[in-house]
């Protein structure tokens, strides 16, 4: 499995001192911990995967035809009908791939851009403070998202992230491949990944996830959070007695198990 990854922040065999340099970063960066993150639904409010196709469609880069079957798709979920999220999702991915087929990088790029123009600062506050805090206390940032690679490089950018891992659609001289790559489907691989790269171990590790999707990476860090988890990862986090975190409007709830009983330990501001 290959996965795309931004050039990261550190440890790059050009920047200063050539191995010797490099082995000293190395040696650093394995003293320090980590917290890996989820974008979608943890970060960002919305999916960001969702709203490219959505904005390509504005573009006039999809047929109106086909792109209202994914409205549709959308609002039966909305209204909790017959229709799941994974039904509405399944749909998109189908679009936005047929998509890929037809538009030149050019005309991605610019819905990417419009797409982290407009969301970039959407973001739930429990995890921007949760980035904030860790990234002062000198935590490795990383991100592992099902999201385009071209967006969450971007995302991963703005918040100061040192590396992430995405979903890369291959790029060839004439347009998209065909051919991708999903790490989210194997998020534990794509953690595993990435703590080898940097030479960090789990001592101390946080990961925060909201789907499903995200709890083979959170067994494998000490201080997992299921931050507005969906059903399936909610009750897998209540049988591991993970914490979780709910944020609703303007506050914040922290549920941790005490006593074998999940307890309101904390409210704040959201």
């Amino acid at each position: 499995m290959k996965e795309y990854r931004s050039q990261q922040r550190s440890g790059s065999p050009r920047a200063g001192g050539g191995a010797s340099g490099s082995a000293r970063r190395q040696a650093a960066a394995a003293r320090k911990p980590f917290a890996v993150f989820d974008i979608d639904g943890t970060l960002i409010r919305w999916q960001l995967y969702h709203s490219v196709t959505d904005t390509l469609a504005r573009q006039g880069n999809i047929d109106p035809k086909l792109y209202q079957t994914m409205r549709d798709a959308r609002m039966a979920w909305k209204r909790r009908s017959s229709s799941s999220f994974k039904d509405y999702e399944s749909k998109v991915v189908v679009i936005y791939e047929a998509a890929l087929k037809n538009i030149t990088f050019e005309q991605l790029d610019r819905a990417i851009n419009s797409v982290f123009d407009e969301y970039k600062d959407q973001i739930y506050t429990y995890t921007r403070d949760l980035i904030a805090k860790y990234k002062k206390q000198g935590y490795l940032l990383f991100a592992i998202s099902g999201s385009q690679t071209e967006i969450v490089a971007k995302v991963a950018d703005y918040y100061g992230f040192d590396d992430f891992i995405a979903t890369e659609y291959k790029r060839s001289k004439n347009g998209f491949s065909g051919a991708k790559m999903v790490p989210a489907h194997y998020k534990d691989r794509a953690l595993k990944k990435l703590v080898k790269q940097h030479s960090v171990v789990f001592t101390g590790s946080v990961g925060v996830g909201d789907s499903r999707s995200d709890a083979t990476m959170l067994n494998l860090v000490e201080q997992p959070i299921a931050f507005n988890p969906e059903r399936e990862l909610f009750d897998y986090a209540t049988r591991k007695g993970w914490k979780i975190v709910v944020e609703r409007k303007n506050l914040v709830y922290e549920l941790e198990k005490r006593d074998g009983k999940y307890q309101l330990v904390k409210t704040n501001a959201g």
